[in-house]
């Protein structure tokens, strides 16, 4: 559970903001007078997780959450389970890593009709490594009582679309892109949702290619009065106001509370934050000898993703630069294996399983950054600097996690000088506090 010296505050409508997300146009925005804040609602404090979900969530599915360890309510299940299971709309904001999934799946089994042959609840995600990771949590609680469907990107979707006309399943996991093509395929209807959730709702937003089907998700194959919505993120740019553009929208409905856990701050406290000064020729020669110093247990370096433009100079993409280097040079335990965007659905697939059977030493864009959990990581590399804060966050929150989030982990970022100012104002906004490793008296190699 966390720390009692951490804050959370539920938040009904707020005044608006002067910016919103990027993705979201600008329209005429309701008055201030026109809807009034929603009142706090105190919520009493539980010992146990089964105490907050009993009378609401089958025993089965409370029962096998302690089989595997989930006995006591993190701070965000303590916060939202109570509105979540009494039909709520709610914007989960937290940590990453502090249970949100595990919240939304639980008010998902407090309401599916398991004797009801039809799509009940759905889990939109922005992968499909995300997707598949909701999908085996939602199929650990449900033991085989309903079924949970996994329409994500790939060449299952045709065989997918026979066996939901056949046996609609309760709880379908997807990808906006996967989603849609079922839908307009009339595969099966969405007027029979009882609860929808978006998680990393504001990469979705962000995303030209997702955002407009988002929307059609939202407001045309289902409605905001006619089900609970739940969206879920670590990051909300411009919280207050994504809150009152969810009621205007008519995403959510109008009484839609947001739950902001530990707003002061946004990442875990018992990260160890490093960095290294050094140029771009050095780096590689600088990331080999911090592997060779920390001896981690499992790492994921992070690369940017190619630019349209390096790709039309024929240059090579950060990663194969990384993972050529390693396969090479590295002489640890740990298998290199990489993960990006560009990798076709069955690499991508055979990477993600590898990673999650043993210790690993992954070289990934951001695709990994979001609702990737793999606990045992114990480092996080940053070869290239994040374009944001809100990247940084996301990269930083792959390690600390349950049930790892006691043990000592680090996140290094590697830097050249006129990147200095760059990482000061993610510090500033992140409210981490990074130390400098010297660069003189920790390497001797020669260039």
């Amino acid at each position: 559970m966390a720390s009692a010296a951490s804050t959370a505050t539920l938040t009904g409508h707020l005044y608006p903001l002067p910016s919103t997300l990027n993705s979201i146009p600008n329209t005429t925005r309701l008055a201030p007078s026109s809807y009034r804040p929603r009142p706090l609602r105190a919520v009493a404090a539980a010992a146990t997780l089964r105490e907050v979900c009993s009378g609401r969530v089958p025993d089965h599915v409370i029962q096998r959450a302690e089989d595997v360890g989930y006995l006591v309510p993190t701070e965000v299940q303590e916060q939202s389970l109570p509105l979540l299971l009494s039909g709520q709309d709610c914007i989960l904001h937290a940590q990453t890593g502090s249970g949100k999934t595990l919240a939304y799946l639980l008010s998902i089994f407090s309401v599916v009709d398991v004797g009801r042959s039809s799509v009940q609840a759905l889990v939109i995600v922005p992968t499909r490594e995300l997707g598949i990771q909701v999908t085996k949590v939602a199929r650990l609680l449900a033991a085989k009582t309903c079924n949970v469907m996994a329409l994500l990107d790939g060449g299952m979707l045709k065989r997918q679309k026979s066996w939901v006309k056949a046996e609609p399943p309760a709880i379908i996991v997807a990808t906006v892109a996967s989603l849609c093509q079922m839908v307009e395929k009339r595969a099966f209807s969405l007027g029979s949702i009882k609860i929808l959730v978006i998680d990393e709702v504001d990469f979705i937003f962000g995303s030209s290619k997702q955002v407009n089907p988002l929307r059609k998700i939202l407001n045309s194959y289902t409605a905001a009065s006619s089900r609970q919505t739940i969206f879920a993120s670590a990051s909300i740019p411009q919280h207050n106001r994504f809150v009152h553009d969810c009621v205007q929208h008519k995403w959510t409905k109008s009484d839609v509370v947001h739950v902001h856990v530990n707003p002061v701050q946004p990442m875990p406290s018992h990260l160890t934050h490093t960095y290294v000064v050094c140029s771009k020729k050095e780096r590689l020669h600088v990331l080999l000898s911090l592997l060779e110093r920390d001896a981690p247990k499992s790492v994921i370096i992070f690369v940017a993703q190619q630019s349209e433009k390096s790709k039309r100079a024929g240059n090579p993409p950060s990663s194969t630069l990384v993972v050529e280097f390693l396969r090479t040079e590295y002489k640890g335990a740990l298998e290199v294996i990489v993960l990006e965007e560009d990798m076709n659905f069955n690499a991508r697939a055979t990477s993600f399983t590898e990673v999650k059977e043993k210790g690993f030493l992954l070289v990934s864009t951001d695709i990994a950054s979001r609702g990737f959990d793999l606990p045992q990581t114990s480092h996080i590399y940053n070869f290239d600097l994040p374009k944001t804060a809100t990247d940084y966050l996301h990269r930083a929150g792959r390690t600390g996690r349950e049930p790892f989030s006691k043990s000592e982990c680090t996140v290094t970022t590697l830097i050249t000088e006129d990147e200095r100012f760059v990482l000061q104002r993610f510090q500033n906004e992140l409210k981490f506090h990074p130390q400098q490793l010297p660069l003189e008296s920790m390497f001797t190699f020669s260039l």
